[in-house]
């Protein structure tokens, strides 16, 4: 360096040496002390219903459990050092409960980190997987003594979705790393050729998918992290049996007789523009040596579906799990084409082993396919379809030996809360399948309950028969209690909380009105958030859509007093104004906070209207042409309704949302005063970077140009009425909320003169869950509401 620079230099030289990235900071120690108390454990109940696990999960992984490797490949992340999920869920606390007695503590490996416990279909015992730092690990419990041991020389590669599945003798079937595999291909240090793709004037339209490979070396790479050896594991003696060659093979569903195994493989040439659910796939049907006996489907790679469409071909294929070998699946009639006008849309079919007969009909829908299962009887599948134009919901129920001659159950507006039948029980039966429960013929569904007054969630017996339904329980006013498992008995276990009441479990007796007794007596570990007052709040847009939220009194609340508000709200579509304006949540539950909630802002004197409706009402073609006049009348309507409660000041009100809220939010402040500020966390603000669509928008930008303009806030960053504060996971992943989006909208604010602060969040995906990350990301909310409303 030349002398007479060395002075200039060196003091800037040094600053750049020196200079250390802003650290994170500590939310406030009352936010803190609610972090860090216990959350209330899991029930995982055993399938013979004489015991279950309390599982207690750690809330908050550290920021260095996020920043272990992630490799983002096929729209997957995972762990390439491990094979298994990034940041897994980690066991905290485990204890073994009978009906009778207390809790018994499961002693938990020092160092290993335990994921969500499944029990074997006799009940016996229960597995899970660990990780550690170079593998993912099958652990084993015995549920008569809780002890645990690890399984010796499984290495489990969970890539392509579960490695685990029961076989009907109490054996394990597993995936895992080949033994002899090799080291990780590396990638050339000098690029080898360009990337290049070409169409050949076919549309395939695509959402936009995040994680997709990139290259051919991303190619390599995720085929070798990707292939998998099965082998079956006898959990009793340890003893390991590999079968078949390594490949890349998807969800492995052993037939209920275990003699069949149905194996995905999935197959070259892979996507740069699709992930690996689109990806060329074999479904196999092998026998226990390994050898395949039939093929049931050989599917090209899918880059042309149509958006709101389905793959053509077999899908969803799986056992009828009460026969001994018979494969179900469906297909479409339509091409997968919505759009396409079709008699029906779609049909399930069935075909039994040895697969020498043509595969038969059971039922011919006229909308697409939603759902199928089967009971455990093995006399009635249950179907469901959707009709996308009307949002609009219908379940048959079919007998398998009378294909055809289908019933139907229940036929109503997917958004039609109030008349919700529940969602149908299922068990685990002793074979390993999952089917549908029954007692005396009847099965048996679990609902929210929604009503004018909040959801009364309930438990339906339905009688196959004359499909008609008999309460067997409903929720009682002023506490929240739902269904969580049904015995085989017929008893049921309930999770019952209120506002004073912690949430605990409750065994009900068989009978109607037969006394119930407590199961667990967990204590409040908060009592201080008792003084925290809600109420549910109705009132009614100028339109006439009926409107509601949950409104919250922070703990230091005196009656008369007018504090400054936050709304926070998610928009949501509707077709008809009856069931836009319905209500759904609960103000007779616990009060609980956690993670990064906006109901923090309790703790710190604000009033919180909770879930602020924002309802779009309109023909499903063309409702977002009016999104910007019902959102902002909405949000109108909500600080009216509070302001004639006499418990906020209209004039300090703050508004918030994350994701499709936050796009909410950015176009309040770009398209009305009523707000001081707005806090948009991992949101999408510039729709022409989602040209074919977006939430339930089916046009694509070149359809509906005016109107993708018209609702992007990035065209309003000239004019923005209130400060507006942006956060966003570095490493978000969610369709359409790439990173890009709030930097170009930051970069837009400032460009123009607005205020706007703009946080980003290293390793976080599109929900945050490092502790840290939490921290920090309430301190910049409650600082940019505290310099702006208060």
């Amino acid at each position: 360096m030349p002398r007479s620079l060395a002075p200039i230099l060196c003091p800037f030289l040094g600053l750049v040496l020196t200079a250390q990235p802003t650290p994170y900071q500590k939310a406030p120690k009352a936010i803190q002390a609610v972090l860090d108390a216990p959350g209330t454990p899991s029930l995982i109940d055993s399938p013979k219903g004489d015991r279950f696990l309390l599982a207690e999960f750690e809330r908050h992984p550290s920021i260095a459990d996020l920043a272990q490797p992630m490799a983002r490949l096929a729209g997957l992340r995972f762990n390439p050092t491990s094979r298994g999920p990034h940041s897994p869920q980690r066991l905290k606390g485990l204890a073994i409960q009978g009906l009778t007695g207390t809790a018994k503590p499961v002693a938990l490996p020092a160092g290993v980190s335990l994921g969500q416990p499944r029990w074997s279909p006799d009940g016996t015992r229960f597995v899970m997987m660990s990780a550690t730092p170079k593998a993912t690990e099958l652990w084993v419990g015995e549920a008569s003594t809780g002890k645990l041991r690890r399984i010796e020389g499984v290495r489990l590669n969970a890539i392509l979705g579960n490695p685990l599945d029961w076989m009907p003798d109490g054996s394990l079937l597993c995936k895992t790393v080949p033994a002899a595999q090799g080291s990780v291909p590396k990638a050339p240090e000098v690029p080898l050729g360009p990337r290049i793709q070409e169409t050949e004037g076919k549309a395939a339209p695509a959402p936009t998918y995040q994680d997709l490979l990139q290259n051919a070396q991303d190619e390599v790479r995720f085929e070798f992290l990707a292939q998998s050896q099965l082998v079956r594991v006898d959990l009793a003696t340890g003893a390991l049996k590999p079968f078949g060659k390594p490949g890349l093979y998807g969800n492995v569903q052993p037939s209920p007789d275990g003699k069949l195994l149905l194996v995905p493989r999935i197959q070259r040439p892979f996507s740069f523009l699709v992930p690996v659910s689109h990806f060329p796939v074999r479904e196999e049907v092998w026998d226990r040596s390994g050898a395949m006996v039939h093929l049931a489907s050989d599917q090209p790679l899918a880059e042309d579906i149509p958006l709101e469409g389905v793959r053509k071909g077999p899908r969803h294929l799986h056992w009828r799990p009460t026969e001994p070998a018979t494969l179900a699946w469906t297909e479409a009639l339509d091409g997968g084409d919505p759009k396409r006008k079709a008699e029906f849309r779609d049909h399930v079919l069935v075909q039994a082993a040895p697969f020498k007969a043509a595969a038969t009909e059971l039922i011919r829908l006229k909308d697409r396919m939603q759902d199928l299962d089967w009971s455990e009887s093995g006399d009635l599948a249950v179907v469901q379809e959707y009709d996308r134009d009307r949002k609009w919901t219908r379940t048959w129920l079919v007998n398998p030996a009378k294909p055809g001659a289908a019933r139907l159950a229940f036929d109503l507006s997917s958004n039609d809360r109030y008349r919700n039948p529940g969602s149908f029980v299922s068990r685990l039966l002793p074979n390993g399948q999952t089917a549908l429960l029954q007692q005396g013929g009847g099965l048996f569904l679990v609902g929210r309950g929604a009503t004018p007054e909040g959801d009364r969630p309930f438990l339906d017996r339905l009688d196959p028969a004359t499909l008609k339904t008999e309460r067997r329980f409903r929720c009682g006013e002023g506490l929240f209690e739902s269904p969580a498992f049904l015995l085989p008995d017929g008893r049921f276990i309930t999770r019952r909380e209120s506002p004073a009441e912690a949430p605990n479990y409750v065994l009900h007796g068989a009978e109607a009105k037969a006394e119930t007794r407590a199961l667990t007596a967990f204590k409040d570990p908060l009592p201080e958030l008792r003084k925290i007052q809600k109420k549910l709040v109705k009132y009614t847009r100028p339109d006439g859509v009926a409107l509601s939220f949950t409104m919250y009194l922070p703990p230091d609340y005196k009656a008369g007093e007018r504090r400054p508000a936050v709304v926070w709200a998610y928009p949501m579509e509707f077709t008809d104004a009856s069931t836009a304006g319905q209500v759904s949540g609960s103000a007779s539950r616990f009060t609980t906070i956690g993670g990064m909630s906006h109901l923090f802002f309790l703790l710190q004197g604000y009033v919180v209207l909770d879930g602020a409706t924002m309802p779009v009402v309109g023909d499903p073609k063309t409702v977002n042409d009016t999104f910007l006049d019902q959102v902002v009348a909405s949000a109108k309507a909500a600080i009216d309704k509070a302001d004639e409660l006499g418990v906020i000041d209209p004039k300090r009100v703050g508004v918030g949302g994350h994701s499709y809220g936050a796009f909410m939010t950015a176009n309040l402040l770009a398209h009305s005063t009523l707000f001081k500020a707005g806090i948009a966390r991992s949101g999408a603000y510039n729709r022409t970077l989602t040209p074919f669509g977006f939430q339930s928008e089916r046009r694509t930008l070149w359809e509906a140009p005016d109107m993708y303009l018209k609702v992007s806030p990035f065209m309003s960053a000239n004019h923005f009425n209130a400060p507006i504060l942006l956060i966003h996971g570095e490493a978000d992943n969610n369709q359409g909320t790439f990173p890009i989006q709030s930097e170009r909208l930051y970069a837009a604010l400032k460009g123009n003169g607005q205020t706007a602060r703009y946080v980003t969040l290293p390793l976080e995906s599109h929900g945050y869950s490092a502790r840290e990350s939490i921290e920090h990301t309430l301190w910049e909310m409650i600082h940019w509401f505290d310099k702006h409303l208060k």
